[in-house]
């Protein structure tokens, strides 16, 4: 990230404050976008589907985790409906309380709920057959990114997967000052896994988003 990020303290404090003012609903979640929740989560299901199974190399639908879980969207639309129990972590304890009666009964299933910054959070040693981590890569620094990933990769099942779904920018590191976040290029992002010790197996480009916003791709890990 170069000199994109000047003060780690304020990198991370600025955009706990920033998502401390949104509002706890799913447009809120998405920026204003809250109409392309559906297309996203089809993508995502598709995606993920490739992976999920028995038989030799299958993830199993056992446990996930969803990073940057905000209010759970996607832990009530697509993981739930696909594994038997998720763990949600997120740094805004406001979001996570939400969830709690936005999950409606399936937040039966919901093993944890962790308020935490993942430049922070240590998961649970081989807890998950998919860790799954959204729209949130751009708030950590590219050293935390990568220590993270090393930390998920520690925390999967045989056979689990990371899958990162995210914004990419066209060319080098932009910088959110509005919620104090990074938006990195493909090559960028590809660097900082493979610094991490992880293998992209697989990635795609989300499709059918609006054209104003930056491409989105998800790349799934192990």
């Amino acid at each position: 990230m170069g000199d994109k990020v000047e003060n780690e303290a304020s990198f991370y404090s600025n955009a706990e404050d920033y998502w401390r003012e949104v509002p706890a609903t799913v447009d809120g979640m998405l920026g204003g976008y809250g109409s392309i929740s559906s297309i996203d989560i089809s993508g995502s299901k598709a995606f993920l589907q490739k992976f999920l199974g028995e038989g030799e190399g299958k993830t199993r639908a056992g446990c996930a985790l969803d990073c940057g879980a905000g209010i759970g969207r996607i832990t009530k639309r697509l993981l739930l409906p696909l594994f038997s129990t998720v763990d949600l972590v997120d740094v805004t304890q406001e979001f996570l309380d939400k969830a709690k009666t936005y999950l409606g009964e399936d937040g039966k299933r919901v093993g944890h709920y962790f308020c935490c910054g993942l430049q922070e959070f240590i998961p649970e040693s081989e807890r998950y057959d998919v860790i799954w981590i959204q729209w949130v890569i751009g708030h950590l620094t590219d050293d935390h990114l990568v220590e993270f990933l090393q930390r998920c990769h520690k925390a999967l099942r045989p056979n689990g997967l990371i899958v990162i779904k995210d914004n990419v920018s066209y060319e080098g590191v932009v910088l959110d000052e509005v919620d104090s976040s990074v938006c990195r290029d493909l090559e960028i992002v590809h660097r900082l896994v493979s610094r991490a010790g992880l293998r992209i197996v697989h990635e795609e480009q989300q499709i059918n988003f609006p054209k104003e916003i930056y491409q989105v791709h998800t790349l799934a890990l192990r």
